[in-house]
């Protein structure tokens, strides 16, 4: 199958599980996760329609920032080091991996310079795995009144990594309990703080993340096919 071809596809399974669930289609983007991959396969599918794409790491992003077009949705999913937030604050339309309050406080110090509003998401560790990064279910909610002092940082919501599972059933726990945290969130009415993003499931769960209201959904593999860092682009 060609790129856009598989980018239907998943397109079309989105489409069927916001049938299923009863959701709006419009409610859920499709973020294709770019990271690896050479700019003509990036180009070929933003020609196809698509406008969102994730990257992992700041130096890739601003590499493909500065030669794609300038109406693509860049969305950091990686996780963010402090002395990386210059690079990319004016170039990001969505933050996803805010995990601490240093690092929220470094996008604004970073946004007052270059004049601009940061939007992002609070990552949660909702599984507890020790390799990865993200706050605790418990700490979420104290870090989030912390960040919402920041007058050019604005969460938007909430995102998670689900741990990797031959069955996506397994996962519907996780997704659950990350709307459910949003909406615990929403009730507090913080102000500069909204529950509207849900950023959750990757290839192998996105169908059932949809089902449990994810509005961003991020997929790589089920778009590009495996990821190789050892190509080289000649």
């Amino acid at each position: 199958m060609t790129l856009c071809q598989n980018y239907d596809k998943v397109m079309g399974a989105i489409e069927q599980a916001c049938k299923t669930s009863g959701r709006k289609r419009a409610d859920v983007t499709l973020i294709a996760v770019s990271k690896t991959k050479p700019v003509p396969m990036l180009q070929e599918i933003y020609d196809h329609g698509c406008r969102d794409f994730g990257e992992n790491k700041v130096q890739e992003l601003v590499d493909k920032y500065d030669v794609l077009p300038k109406d693509i949705r860049w969305h950091m999913i990686g996780h963010l080091q402090r002395n990386k937030v210059k690079y990319i604050v004016d170039k990001v339309f969505l933050i996803h991996s805010v995990d601490s309050v240093r690092l929220a406080a470094e996008i604004q110090k970073e946004a007052e310079k270059k004049h601009v509003d940061v939007n992002i998401l609070i990552e949660v560790n909702v599984a507890c795995e020790e390799t990865k990064f993200g706050t605790t279910v418990e700490d979420t909610l104290s870090m989030i009144q912390e960040i919402a002092g920041f007058s050019r940082v604005h969460i938007k919501g909430l995102m998670t990594i689900a741990p990797y599972v031959e069955n996506a059933e397994q996962n519907r726990q996780y997704f659950v309990k990350l709307k459910q945290l949003s909406v615990d969130i929403m009730q507090k009415n913080i102000d500069n703080v909204c529950m509207d993003i849900l950023s959750m499931g990757m290839t192998g769960d996105y169908e059932v993340a949809v089902t449990e209201g994810a509005s961003y959904v991020r997929v790589g593999t089920g778009i590009f096919g495996e990821r190789d860092y050892a190509s080289k682009e000649n």
